[in-house]
């Protein structure tokens, strides 16, 4: 019974799936008559890109004859361009497979499938269908209710999932309808622009457009390929630019040539066995001697195929002062001021009026202003200033009396403040920011060792393109004399050489008396006053006449501290007192040591006349023939020169101080107490010599200006880029850092951090308060205050 009622129904089951497999065949039918339309759609855009890659080809083959197109050409190319955004939302709109069935297939553009009689049998195969008893038991594919929803065809297909996403919900699809959505799926995706154009965007038209390109654009030398540095090249160039230290701790440099060139030659073989192996002839040479330069060579290759230039970095600044107009700006920065009378106030001033007779050159000279309270301890007679105007007045009128033309400079002024411990004047502050940033060029510095011992601020060999000092002070000689003068010496030199090679590209040493340091040379590069010539041609002219020139005897002129020579001179009278009989010195000079020598020259009942302070070129001093002067402490003694150009015998010690003046006929050295009163003897007895024109010419500005401008380097630099600098070039910079250039920049950089830091900075006998200038300098100089001018600091 059971078999009999089971049968009808097993048959009405059969022939239901037969006629669903029937239908979906139909339904597999029309979409893979649909996909083969859409494939020659797609066909027919390939086609497309590849008259455009034709075309193309001809406009770049055309554009390699003239790099100009004409303009019906890129018209042309533009009306070429496919209209990517049409592409996108014609093939990649939710409703493609609706509007390509509308378009190719109108009588399929509906397709529904009649299911009445077997909805029962689907109702547990589909679950979450139901469906529209007023559809006559149809079902619409973009028509489907999910739970009691009405859902679009998008929404039906899905937003297309990975298939692993999709594995989970096999089982709640029927199959037939899961691979439809998955065809309809590759179908969404051969759809969008990129899939379509992906053998467009893969083809040679790309390909063609940047060779076409490179073509136009090309350089001849970018043909050939640079290969990159090998090991044995880079610890070459690592041993070659490391020869300064290598050297410092005991490696010969002979050793480190030895080792760059086994190197170079590991190099060298390496190409060999490559040429041999690809059979090329091989055009490597087997001399060594030439391997530096081949190493050069290579980096520079390498440097230059890269596209790098150094610029600068940590230890530099590239933002340095390019000349506009041709003319070099000259900084000179100095460490006094006149109404002092010492050689750094004189000496700097004249230079700055001689540097400024080029018309290539502006020439600004930077001097310390003291506050008022500082000003009635240094300067003379209790003469002050009120302002910095009244002092450039003042200074302008000392050297226009002396020099006899108007000088063209600028006179500007930084913060100092007087040491009576070091009796010299330190700058307060960063005295580099009173040179603006447009004009940092050419800085000299007068006494750099002293400018920069507590300087806290940017490096001078950064700011400016080429930074000279002048030693004018024998510190050392001065330090020995005070308690522990060995031990302070000894530290005293070696932070000397530490800060002169941090800050300075040439140094220049006045005389073989000062220390040696780095990057120096002994020149003096100082004139004499032109009034002192003057003086000395009178003398001469008079004594031609047969006039009387001299009336005097011997004196001495200098500042009254016991390094300047008062100790010797009283050691040396007081020794042979006796054989000097009668011989009597009149001694000029103001100092804050006039009341110890004084005291000292009467108890040993010196024939020492003291007398005022004067200038040398008064004309009370006219008088003397003799001038003496024992001194050992000074560099090049100012006052030695200005005696001998006015005519004068000079007695000075045999020391390295007065190589320069042992030329001059007049000058009259000794070696010993004994050989000093034989040379004082034959000075009072005899009458000098007048002065030749060339020795005249030695004397002069004129010729210390051109011994500076040769010895400091000058010469070269304003010749070879000073006249033809323009606002586009600058001086050549190298294409790597050099080891020593790295370390200056490191001891830069060291020193930067410690006068950082006040507590360091008073332990090593810093004037305090001298980090910064002061409320008072603010006002003086009309400066911002410090916290303003720089808001943040390292320290």
């Amino acid at each position: 019974m059971n078999n009999q009622v089971a049968h009808p129904s097993s048959s009405s089951s059969s022939d239901a799936f037969s006629f669903i497999s029937k239908g979906w065949r139909e339904v597999r039918d029309s979409a893979d008559a649909d996909l083969q339309l859409m494939r020659a759609r797609a066909n027919s855009f390939k086609n497309l890109a590849s008259s455009f890659d034709r075309e193309l080809e001809n406009f770049f083959n055309s554009a390699s004859t003239s790099l100009v197109a004409p303009p019906s050409e890129n018209n042309f190319v533009k009306k070429l361009q496919p209209k990517i955004s049409e592409f996108r939302r014609v093939y990649s709109a939710p409703e493609i497979s609706k509007k390509v069935l509308e378009k190719w297939g109108p009588t399929r553009a509906k397709l529904a499938i009649d299911l009445s009689s077997i909805r029962n049998a689907l109702v547990s195969e589909v679950e979450g269908y139901d469906y529209d008893g007023d559809r006559n038991g149809s079902v619409e594919f973009d028509r489907v209710w999910r739970g009691r929803r009405r859902l679009k065809f998008k929404e039906f297909w899905g937003e297309w999932k990975d298939e692993e996403e999709n594995e989970g919900n096999q089982t709640e699809e029927w199959k037939p309808i899961r691979d439809l959505k998955k065809r309809f799926k590759e179908l969404e995706k051969k759809s969008e622009l990129g899939e379509i154009f992906e053998g467009f965007k893969n083809s040679e038209l790309v390909e063609k457009v940047k060779s076409s390109l490179k073509s136009i654009r090309k350089d001849p030398q970018e043909s050939q390929e640079v290969p990159p540095l090998d090991v044995p090249e880079l610890l070459a160039s690592l041993v070659k630019q490391s020869g300064p230290f290598l050297d410092q701790i005991g490696v010969k440099r002979d050793i480190c040539d030895k080792i760059v060139d086994s190197l170079c030659s590991k190099r060298k073989n390496q190409l060999l066995l490559h040429s041999l192996s690809s059979g090329e002839s091989s055009l490597v040479g087997d001399d060594n001697n030439g391997n530096t330069d081949e190493l050069d060579v290579r980096i520079a290759s390498v440097l230059q195929s890269t596209g790098h230039h150094y610029e600068g970095g940590f230890w530099t600044d590239n933002a340095k002062y390019i000349p506009e107009d041709g003319r070099r700006h000259v900084a000179i920065v100095t460490t006094a001021s006149l109404p002092w009378m010492t050689g750094t106030a004189v000496n700097p001033l004249f230079r700055a009026a001689y540097l400024a007779q080029s018309d290539k050159r502006n020439v600004t000279l930077l001097v310390p202003w003291l506050c008022k309270s500082d000003q009635e301890i240094v300067y003379p007679n209790s003469l002050t200033f009120s302002s910095p105007e009244e002092q450039e007045s003042y200074i302008r009128n000392w050297l226009e009396e002396r020099i006899g033309f108007k000088a063209d400079f600028r006179i500007s002024f930084y913060p100092g403040k007087f040491s009576k411990e070091r009796r010299s004047i330190i700058p307060a502050g960063d005295t580099s920011q009173f040179i603006p940033s447009k004009e940092a060029d050419i800085a000299i510095l007068e006494e750099p060792e002293h400018l920069n011992w507590y300087h806290h601020g940017r490096r001078w060999t950064d700011k400016f393109n080429h930074v000279v000092g002048i030693v004018h002070t024998n510190y050392l000689e001065y330090i020995k004399r005070e308690k522990n003068g060995a031990l302070q010496a000894f530290f005293v030199k070696h932070i000397n050489n530490w800060v002169a090679r941090a800050y300075c590209h040439k140094v220049l040493r006045l005389s073989g008396a000062t220390q040696d340091m780095p990057k120096s040379v002994v020149c003096n590069v100082h004139g004499v006053n032109p009034k002192f010539l003057r003086i000395g041609e009178k003398v001469a002219a008079d004594r031609e006449l047969g006039q009387h020139a001299f009336s005097k005897g011997a004196y001495f002129l200098g500042k009254m501290v016991w390094a300047k020579g008062y100790r010797e001179l009283i050691d040396l009278l007081a020794k042979h007192q006796t054989d000097l009989d009668g011989f009597k010195v009149d001694v000029y000079g103001n100092g804050e040591d006039a009341l110890e020598v004084k005291s000292a020259a009467k108890s040993l009942n010196l024939n020492l006349n003291f007398l005022k302070g004067i200038d040398h070129a008064d004309s009370s001093l006219h008088g003397y023939k003799v001038f003496i002067n024992p001194s050992i402490s000074d560099v090049l003694c100012t006052a030695t020169a200005e005696a001998l150009a006015m005519g004068k015998f000079v007695v000075c010690a045999d020391h390295p101080s007065n190589e320069f003046f042992r030329s001059f006929p007049n000058c009259l050295t000794y070696k010993t107490s004994d050989d000093f009163v034989a040379k004082v003897k034959e000075a009072m007895e005899k009458e000098p010599q007048p002065l030749t024109p060339e020795q005249s010419y030695n004397l002069s500005w004129e010729a210390a200006t051109q011994r500076f401008m040769q010895h400091s380097d000058l010469d070269k630099i304003l010749t070879e880029d000073g006249g033809a600098a323009t606002a586009t070039t600058r001086p050549p910079m190298p294409a790597v850092p050099k080891a020593s250039e790295v370390l200056d920049g490191g001891l830069a950089f060291a020193h930067y951090c410690l006068t950082g830091n006040e507590f360091l900075r008073l332990c090593t006998g810093a004037t305090p308060g001298t980090r910064d200038y002061d409320k008072q300098h603010c006002k003086d100089l009309r400066l911002l205050p410090p916290h303003v001018e720089n808001p943040i600091y390292g320290w």
